[in-house]
């Protein structure tokens, strides 16, 4: 029986196998496949600029100009001008670095939710789920625009510190 079905396994690769003549047949070195010509820059370029994408879409097109130099030490300055005028340096560092590690923790925190198989999906729908309430709340009727424009406006004051 085992025969059988090995002689039956044998037929059917063999069937499978190409038959190519001898003399066709060549000996590569490497697994990769064979590289196509290489096709000349010029005719490249010119098949660059004559793709009917430009055509279809001119505005795309964008040329430099003679204004795009930045002078470093300009900005240097302005940066170190900046600096002078603050008044608790040590406290806008804590901030800095402190929003540093905090966007680094959320991609840690984010690469482990999103390494769970269903909780991504689950987010997913939260998000979409939270989305659909707060355009229905707020942005649907004018009433709730006009209330969520006051509350925007006392949080900006409360964060300007003029409330």
């Amino acid at each position: 029986m085992a025969a059988a079905a090995a002689s039956a396994s044998m037929s059917a690769t063999a069937v499978l196998i190409p038959r190519v003549p001898a003399a066709v047949r060549t000996t590569h070195c490497s697994a990769l496949p064979p590289v196509p010509p290489r096709v000349s820059t010029a005719s490249f370029s010119s098949s660059v600029k004559l793709t009917p994408e430009s055509r279809r879409f001119p505005f795309l097109q964008t040329k430099a100009t003679e204004d795009t130099s930045v002078d470093t030490g300009e900005l240097f300055d302005d940066l170190k001008e900046k600096w002078d005028k603050v008044e608790n340096k040590t406290t806008v560092l804590l901030y800095g670095g402190g929003a540093i590690v905090a966007v680094w923790l959320s991609s840690i925190l984010v690469g482990a939710i999103n390494s769970v198989p269903l909780l991504p999906k689950i987010m997913e729908l939260v998000g979409l789920g939270y989305s659909g309430w707060f355009v229905y709340r707020y942005l649907l009727f004018k009433s709730s625009r006009k209330e969520l424009a006051t509350d925007i406006e006392a949080l900006k004051k409360k964060i300007a510190g003029t409330e």
